[in-house]
């Protein structure tokens, strides 16, 4: 699969004996080789963080940068500095790709360390992840437009066209279009620019787009915004674990994360968008899903956000969710998500039963609506969980 640099790093790890781990230039991890060794110092502070933060500090990136690896065509050996957090000594492999710096591949260097001629053979398989990182840094420019303009293109000749264009903008083979992908919407996105592309191994495309808040991406209600949209590719259609990595990661950085189900080709690039957000929506919502919600995890949510805004309310309802009876609402969709147990609702309420029964009493004359019948139970349900959108 085009981009896919673990296969690389643990041929490198193979080659010189010793686990690597690969940065793009920004000194974002994109992946690692495996440790087994009991000694403790292999997992100094810097590869430690650099492994669970997927990242380094400026302070280690200058300390790094001062030993020119910017600038060097081959190996650099680094030698340890326990006060900067590196307890043993690295190997430098830059990763160039026609004269330009794109990433790093390090080592922890030993006694005796690789031969000239084992380091001469992981430095060619640098050369193929610096092409891989170059086609990426090239289609991630690309892309934006072309994913942006198949999500805002209405079915029809306009959808179909920016779907071609979308097609031939991956290029790369054939896994590159018609591969398993998933979609992911993050939001509200802080910023309207979109990260780079480089920094989520695995993802084809991204871009922001606008978010309507509570109406959603394209809705009327809500305050404005963005929300990105993130094209990610999958290993099989049985595993979202790309996505969900990507989720997770960009989820700290704004309210919200959806995912959407994997879908093998690009067909059907609208519909797992729509479950993306929808599952962002529901995860925004509902708080017990988030921050990072799936969209086959969402239940009643994937019906209620397919609803066109405002068609979920019900005049029955209209006086309960007003903000004097606040209470009221909340006891009645915790009766109703606790299927009618008085006991239960009573308990997860931190109240007793007769005060229970008096609630429901006054939801009832609100409402118009009985709940001993399952239709009215029905409605409620829906419409209070509806309100949450």
């Amino acid at each position: 699969m085009k981009g896919d640099y673990q296969e690389l790093v643990d041929e490198i790890s193979a080659l010189l004996a010793c686990p690597a781990t690969l940065e793009n230039r920004d000194f974002g991890l994109i992946a690692f080789g495996a440790h087994d060794s009991d000694d403790d110092s292999t997992m100094d502070p810097v590869r430690t963080r650099s492994i669970l933060t997927r990242g380094s500090t400026p302070a280690v990136r200058a300390w790094f940068e001062g030993f020119g690896i910017t600038r060097a065509t081959g190996p650099v050996r680094i030698p340890a500095s326990p006060d900067a957090g590196v307890y043993r000594d690295r190997i430098c492999l830059p990763v160039r790709h026609r004269g330009v710096v794109l990433g790093y591949v390090w080592l922890l260097d030993t006694d005796p360390g690789p031969t000239p001629a084992q380091l001469a053979a992981a430095m060619e398989v640098t050369g193929r992840i610096g092409s891989l990182l170059a086609d990426e840094e090239r289609a991630g420019a690309d892309l934006s437009r072309e994913l942006r303009a198949v999500l805002g293109a209405e079915r029809g000749w306009q959808y179909d066209m920016a779907l071609a264009a979308l097609r031939s903008a991956l290029g790369g083979g054939p896994d590159a279009a018609d591969g398993p992908h998933t979609m992911v919407c993050v939001a509200p996105w802080p910023s309207g620019d979109a990260p780079s592309a480089r920094s989520l191994p695995g993802t084809a495309a991204l871009c922001t787009v606008p978010w309507r808040g509570a109406g959603g991406v394209g809705g009327p209600g809500g305050a404005g915004g963005n929300a990105l949209a993130v094209l990610v590719r999958l290993r099989s259609a049985d595993s979202l674990t790309p996505a969900l990595t990507a989720a997770t990661r960009l989820s700290g950085q704004a309210a919200a994360a959806g995912v959407a189900r994997a879908r093998r080709g690009l067909a059907e690039l609208n519909a797992a968008w729509h479950e993306a957000v929808s599952a962002a929506r529901a995860a925004l919502a509902q708080p017990r899903l988030g921050p990072m919600a799936q969209w086959s995890a969402i239940g009643p949510y994937r019906l209620l956000t397919a609803l066109p805004d405002g068609s979920a309310h019900d005049p029955a309802v209209r006086e309960l969710l007003t903000p004097s009876h606040t209470e009221l609402a909340r006891t009645a969709e915790v009766f109703l998500d606790c299927a009618g147990q008085a006991g239960r609702t009573a308990a997860a309420l931190g109240i007793h039963r007769q005060t229970l029964y008096y609630r429901l009493s006054r939801i009832e004359q609100l409402t118009g609506l009985d709940l001993g019948e399952g239709e009215d139970r029905l409605l409620l349900h829906m419409t209070l969980k509806a309100a949450r959108l």
